[in-house]
């Protein structure tokens, strides 16, 4: 008889959240919701952990975590297109809570053994994510290590970590512990992946954390196509990216909507130190508009900046290839006769 085919980590992950969750009254959840939203988006920095108690945590999960996962697989995917070659073989998810952004590493690396260690200072969290992890197929989840810790300036990091992510945790704390948490990955790691929401003040934390990164010797690997100063002028714009989520039924009753997925709008920079990384094309940092017989992209690039670029039918091919292109997405721009 032949082994079952192993589940998509994103199906695995839904089968997992389905059976911890099963019986959860929505009603219950909604109420731990509201303030968990604000908390998520950043306006209400603290020194306690925000994922208080098991109703704040079943509610994290149903409402957040796999907007949480797609996000980050999102930003892991565009640094592994960048640097395909390499695989961590240990990451460390600071701020994990439930495992979201080790599931996305265990997606995004498929069939690659590493060490996961899940630090946060939520007992509940990481007590609900060791439960889902043990119902995994990635053995890197099941055999992942869950401490607690707290997030800010006593953060320890193993040194010699090949991947830290710090994934919707730099809202919850002050400026001071914002930026310890930053150096401390700096300090440790080989490579660091951040995600912010995709709001301006999301936006604002990414571009900080990115210059700290770069001054500790890091190089940008995405979405920025340089290292560079960000060419976005401070107030005009933010830089943030979307991921399509998959709702759960329990997850469009605790949202209150009917839709069988929801946008996820996220901020993030990955960078790494000790690495080559090769030369970058354009980011198209806009969703594209597609208009008779032209795709108009708006991209960050290596030499220009930010700039738009007009792809129409006499390009051939390559105006085929534009219409295909989703925002996020790196582009090759076309080269002039």
């Amino acid at each position: 008889m032949h082994a079952p085919h192993p589940l998509p980590v994103a199906d695995n992950l839904r089968t997992a959240l389905a059976s911890v969750l099963d019986g959860l009254p929505p009603r219950q959840a909604s109420q731990a919701v509201e303030r968990l939203i604000a908390n998520y988006r950043g306006r209400t920095p603290t020194h306690t952990p925000v994922l208080r108690d098991r109703s704040d945590v079943v509610a994290y999960a149903a409402y957040r975590m796999p907007a949480t996962f797609e996000a980050v697989r999102s930003a892991l995917e565009a640094f592994r297109d960048r640097l395909p070659e390499w695989v961590p073989a240990s990451h460390v998810d600071v701020g994990g809570g439930t495992g979201a952004a080790s599931w996305a590493v265990a997606a995004a690396w498929a069939g690659h053994e590493r060490r996961t260690t899940v630090l946060d200072w939520a007992e509940p969290a990481l007590a609900l994510g060791a439960e889902l992890a043990s119902a995994a197929q990635d053995e890197g989840l099941r055999t992942a290590q869950w401490r607690r810790q707290t997030i800010g300036g006593a953060l320890a990091i193993p040194d010699g970590t090949d991947l830290v992510t710090v994934s919707y945790v730099l809202g919850e704390l002050t400026e001071a512990d914002r930026r310890a948490v930053t150096d401390e990955a700096a300090r440790a790691a080989r490579a660091v992946v951040m995600i912010e929401p995709g709001t301006p003040d999301g936006y604002l934390r990414v571009i900080e954390a990115r210059d700290r990164l770069i001054a500790a010797g890091f190089r940008v690997v995405a979405p920025c196509p340089h290292s560079a100063a960000c060419p976005i002028q401070p107030g005009s714009d933010w830089c943030h990216f979307s991921a399509r989520v998959s709702r759960s039924s329990l997850h469009r009753q605790v949202k209150g909507g009917s839709l069988p997925y929801e946008d996820e709008k996220f901020s993030y920079v990955a960078a790494v130190r000790d690495l080559d990384v090769p030369a970058a094309p354009a980011r198209v940092v806009r969703k594209p508009q597609i208009r008779k017989g032209q795709v108009l992209l708006d991209l960050c690039t290596p030499e220009d900046g930010l700039a738009r670029e007009t792809v129409t039918k006499r390009h051939g091919p390559l105006y085929k290839a534009a219409r295909d292109t989703d925002w996020g997405d790196e582009w090759a721009s076309p080269q002039e006769d």
